[in-house]
């Protein structure tokens, strides 16, 4: 039996799946990573601070006019639509198999294709709050607004997006579900992650359950806890197994 093969085999056998992804689970939708050769820390850009610092919560603190340049124009993709990784999952959850998704993005394409349980350990772009009233703002406050730093229609406060910067912490409900549904899980599908970002990734240790499959395109940290390693484009793989389903 070839490896989709062992993994359409444990899916159908499968009544509590947990996949848990990274930036690699979006860049078939166009999203780039951060850390390969094409990554987000790789490329250009108009600022002469890395984008460590730039995604820090004493930079954004200091500096939201520059947080903000960057953040618009690489950090959002509001165009990009979901892939075969994100609508397999979505169809695994509506059919029962599938409990929870739990990602280290901030893009929403698992809920934008239909993922209704979603554990966003770093939070998401499409939430943003009003740093002084707590007022909600949706993305489309952040894309259009005129002012370099959007600011509250209510106080005048900054908007700070609801994104975990360096700096700062997960958010511990959040953390304390991702820890819960991992530990209940019969199988794990590690996605699109190098399993180097923590504490985010230290999550995948609560795993007991009957099978581990990693798909990513590099080795891991994990490798040798897994049973099934495939290394073939995410998007591609859950797009097969979802027509064998």
């Amino acid at each position: 039996m070839d490896q989709l093969q062992t993994l359409v085999s444990w899916i159908k056998d499968s009544g509590n799946i947990v996949f848990f992804g990274g930036a690699g689970t979006s860049t078939e939708s166009g999203i780039p990573d951060f850390r390969s050769a094409a990554g987000l820390y790789q490329t250009e850009h108009n600022s002469p601070y890395p984008p460590e610092v730039m995604l820090s919560r004493r930079f954004f603190m200091s500096s939201p006019d520059v947080f903000f340049d960057f953040y618009r124009s690489k950090m959002i993709h509001p165009e990009a639509p979901p892939n075969g990784a994100h609508l397999l999952l979505a169809e695994l959850e509506r059919q029962g198999r599938l409990k929870a998704v739990i990602t280290q993005n901030i893009d929403g394409l698992h809920q934008l294709a239909g993922s209704r349980t979603v554990f966003e350990l770093h939070g998401s772009i499409h939430r943003n709050h009003c740093m002084s009233c707590s007022r909600f703002y949706d993305l489309d406050r952040i894309i259009e607004s005129a002012e370099r730093v959007p600011r509250c229609t209510e106080c005048g406060g900054i908007i700070k997006p609801d994104v975990v910067l360096y700096e700062e912490e997960l958010d511990h409900d959040v953390l304390l579900g991702s820890i819960a549904a991992i530990a209940a899980a019969d199988l794990l599908i590690i996605g699109g992650t190098s399993l180097t970002v923590q504490p985010a990734a230290s999550l995948v240790t609560y795993f007991h359950g009957r099978h581990t499959v990693l798909l990513n395109g590099e080795p891991t940290p994990y490798d040798h806890h897994a049973d099934l390693i495939i290394t073939d484009r995410i998007g591609e793989v859950m797009g097969r197994i979802q027509e064998q389903l």
